[in-house]
């Protein structure tokens, strides 16, 4: 399924999820929205397992992208029985949010490190210290400060600068044009390099106004 049609697809059960009264069973008409977007869901766990999280793909955990994906539908499945979201980008922002915190859950189980260490080393000059220590006050302030970003400002700079997607994938996902998630991006580095001065985090690659 192409990526025009699978974003068809997917808003057509959000539309009928929303359109649900009364006693109407959700179920059948979740499962069928999971069923669409599994090829995408995947692609997202294993860019956000193997670029950000590949310490959980060794032992002794050895996580594999099919088991993030079954376990991440799970959560979707129970979530969705909440929440309803009404576009394609909320629905795949609360696939990108459940992701983070299955895999964020097993980090701290497998050692109780800090989570996303890759992401502070993806923004900063890596601080010299071992790769067991625990999280930094500077980490969990850009932490912090990324989880204050606004919705589509931070949604884009997880999906580009955490999960190591493209901007051209990211907007596939979004259903929106590249330069819109370029323009995003570059917002929400502003507005981090504006909350944290002493930390300069990198420009967007080909970054603009």
């Amino acid at each position: 399924m192409d990526e025009n049609r699978t974003t068809a697809v997917v808003q057509r059960y959000l539309n009928d999820l929303a359109g649900l009264r009364g006693d109407s069973p959700a179920e059948p008409v979740v499962r069928d929205l999971m069923a669409s977007a599994v090829n995408r869901l995947q692609l997202l766990c294993t860019t956000l397992l193997f670029r950000s999280y590949p310490r959980l793909t060794r032992p002794p955990l050895n996580l594999q992208t099919d088991e993030l994906l079954s376990s991440v539908v799970e959560r979707l499945l129970k979530a969705l029985r909440e929440v309803h979201p009404t576009t394609v980008r909320q629905f795949f922002a609360l696939a990108s949010q459940h992701m983070r915190w299955e895999l964020n859950d097993l980090a701290r189980r497998l050692d109780e490190r800090a989570p996303a260490v890759e992401l502070r080393d993806s923004l900063v000059p890596a601080p010299a210290e071992s790769s067991g220590a625990p999280v930094s006050p500077n980490t969990r302030r850009m932490l912090d400060a990324i989880e204050g970003l606004p919705d589509e400002e931070r949604e884009v700079f997880g999906l580009v600068r955490i999960q190591g997607m493209t901007q051209s994938d990211a907007a596939a996902v979004l259903g929106v044009a590249p330069k819109t998630v370029q323009r995003r991006l570059n917002r929400g580095l502003l507005m981090l390099a504006e909350r944290l001065p002493d930390l300069q985090p990198m420009q967007a690659p080909g970054g603009g106004g």
